[in-house]
């Protein structure tokens, strides 16, 4: 049972990525799913959530317009989307979901 994140790295500013996060050994169908971020000395922040099925979302106010998450129940698979990337976004971002957290995959934003 986990969940394993990828797609983070270094980008410029203005910049674009795409993180993925794969989970297995639970029905991920079932279950929202959520992207949180954290840089060291800071708590855990949430970024963006989705329901079981993908027909709602949400977002944090600070990437609201900027990022996009997503899913694909077949691949069991959710992801977010980056565009328009600022240096405010560096961070560790993780997925959360059927009360897991995933490795962590860094995200780089910087000229």
């Amino acid at each position: 049972v986990q969940l394993a994140e990828s797609g983070g790295g270094l980008v410029q500013p203005g910049g674009s990525l795409r993180l993925s996060c794969v989970a297995s050994g639970f029905t991920f169908s079932r279950y929202g799913m959520n992207w949180y971020r954290q840089v060291p000395g800071k708590e855990r922040e949430p970024v963006a959530g989705i329901s079981s099925l993908g027909g709602t979302t949400n977002y944090a106010d600070s990437v609201k317009g900027r990022f996009t998450i997503s899913r694909d129940n077949a691949k069991n698979t959710v992801y977010l989307q980056m565009n328009s990337l600022k240096p405010e976004d560096t961070a560790v971002y993780y997925c959360r979901g059927y009360n897991l957290w995933g490795q962590g995959t860094q995200v780089t934003v910087a000229s």
